[in-house]
């Protein structure tokens, strides 16, 4: 019986959107929260499909924290683009992630996933 394991983690970074085609965005900032879903096939004899701190540090490694995404990414750091960029991330370690949500604000995020 398969499981869904959730992990969450909130950073801080600033962005602006290059080739936006609504009105000019300035350099800004949010509070963003990266969501992984990761699916685990069996248990171990704790009852554990992956272990939530293990995650968690793996993604202290990689969350831009701090940071303006412009100056880290040769891509235009849109919340798509983003979740893109985490789920390939962590699909190097962990390969049975099934999808990132990439919320830039409470009100709006995108998610990535392979079909």
């Amino acid at each position: 019986m398969p499981f869904i394991i959730r992990v969450k983690r909130e950073f801080q970074a600033a962005h602006f959107i290059t080739d936006y085609h609504g009105k000019p965005e300035p350099l800004h900032g949010h509070t963003w929260l990266v969501e992984i879903f990761i699916k685990a096939d069996s248990l171990d004899k704790g009852g554990i499909g992956y272990d939530f701190l293990e995650i968690q540090e793996y993604l202290d490694q990689i969350v831009p924290n701090y940071s303006c995404l412009n100056d880290i990414f040769d891509f235009s750091p849109s919340a798509e683009n983003l979740a893109k960029w985490f789920y390939e991330k962590i699909k190097e370690k962990y390969p049975s992630v099934q999808k990132v949500t990439v919320w830039e604000t409470k009100e709006g995020g995108a998610e990535y996933f392979e079909e």
